[in-house]
């Protein structure tokens, strides 16, 4: 099987992967003549747009689809009848470098199916990390996909030569991975979670000591990927599951995905993917806990385990909680503006700065990028004040119901 006939493969069992962002690492360019590749923008095909505005491309591969796990969830399990393909180590390295210096891309994603052992798979995993960095000089973007059950020395080196690492923990409840995986080992996996934790924590104390030559430790930090619909967990349990992880091991991101029957699936598994909408509204859910101040029990609770799929979280909030509002956008605090509907984080720092020197009016929210048809029910302007008829649930759900062909989204 020629590399051609292997890319074909091995990308597009990748796609599965969720979890392959490219935010949080430091910027570095080739162009003062001490390497190969960048993470700065402008460079070919660009398919990844980082919080800070840069975008990178990334070729997105396994190393290999042959695994020696059967987890039922998963294409590339040890019982599917899929064609099977498997990159040396220098055939990654050469294509990484082909697609950059073709500006196809600005970095690499790499995971792999497990080979003879965690310890050999994650291996070879890092020989093409520590090939690009060291024998290639390259500068650009790494994220690697971490074996839990491999040794610590392997996954400290993965750290020291990418930017991010990741370990998908799969499922939210623990019950499901144990029949869905047998196995994987859901404390193997907390346990690499945890250690990654420590060796990112110790990397920040150093630079924070602005000590010289301190040793790099995977900057964009760590992040997950969990399957929604693959089992019976509602809304709720995977929330719960994602403020957890974020507490007790500080990562960037929990990526959710949706579930997608594949051939030949167990009868354990749903025979449907759940609509696409349903992973969309986790990660607005998953935003408004991370940057908005919400709580899990007041976007999900046992009354109401899963997100309705025709309004986002935060508008079903505020209509749970209608005596909050109409809210003066004059007066109102940051917390508070951040909760009405249609307010952005940049929206209301916008808001904060213009009402120092001015009274905002309703035609300002054109310029303040604010959309008008969201909002105007939730707040008071000058100009502008809301009936209690406006704030009808009824009447504001129907407004904002999609249309039934938006429901099931695109990928």
């Amino acid at each position: 099987m020629d590399v051609q006939q292997k890319l074909k493969i091995l990308a597009d069992a990748a796609k599965y992967d969720a979890s392959c962002a490219s935010s949080g690492t430091t910027a570095r360019d080739s162009r003062d003549g001490k390497g190969l590749g960048s993470t700065a923008p402008g460079m070919g095909i660009c398919h990844s747009y980082a919080p800070d505005g840069r975008c990178i491309s990334l070729l997105k591969i396994l190393l290999t689809n042959a695994c020696n796990y059967d987890c039922l969830y998963c294409i590339n399990r040890a019982s599917s009848n899929v064609p099977r393909a498997r990159f040396t180590v220098e055939e990654v390295v050469r294509l990484t470098l082909d697609f950059y210096r073709r500006n196809y891309i600005e970095g690499l994603f790499l995971s792999s199916g497990i080979i003879r052992s965690p310890d050999y798979t994650m291996e070879q995993v890092v020989r093409v990390a520590r090939t690009l960095r060291e024998e290639h000089h390259f500068r650009g973007y790494i994220h690697l996909k971490t074996i839990p059950e491999a040794d610590d020395a392997l996954i400290s080196e993965a750290g020291r030569y990418a930017d991010r690492l990741s370990i998908n923990i799969e499922l939210p409840d623990d019950s499901s991975l144990a029949k869905l995986a047998p196995e994987k080992d859901v404390r193997a996996i907390r346990r690499t979670m945890g250690r990654l934790r420590l060796k990112l924590d110790e990397a920040k104390e150093v630079r924070d000591a602005r000590i010289t030559k301190a040793p790099r430790f995977a900057p964009a930090g760590q992040s997950t990927q969990m399957i929604v619909g693959a089992d019976a967990a509602s809304d709720q349990t995977i929330l719960s599951a994602s403020a957890n992880l974020y507490g007790s091991y500080q990562l960037k991101r929990v990526y959710y995905s949706a579930f997608s029957p594949i051939p030949d699936s167990s009868r354990n598994l749903p025979l449907k993917p759940p609509p696409l909408a349903r992973e969309h509204r986790l990660y607005q859910a998953d935003w408004l806990m991370r940057f908005y101040g919400f709580a899990i029990d007041e976007i999900v609770d046992d009354s109401n385990p899963m997100l309705p799929l025709e309004i986002d979280p935060k508008l079903a909030w505020a209509l749970r909680h209608r005596d909050r509002f109409p809210l003066d956008v004059n007066r109102a605090s940051r917390e508070d503006l951040l909760r009405v509907p249609g307010f952005g984080r940049k929206a209301v720092d916008r808001i904060i700065a213009t009402r120092r020197h001015t009274t905002i009016r309703a035609s300002d929210l054109a310029r303040l990028h604010i959309p008008r048809a969201k909002a105007l029910p939730f707040i008071v302007l000058p100009d502008h004040r809301t009936s209690p008829r406006q704030l009808d649930d009824a009447r504001l759900i129907e407004r904002f119901r999609p249309k039934a062909t938006q429901l099931q989204l695109g990928l």
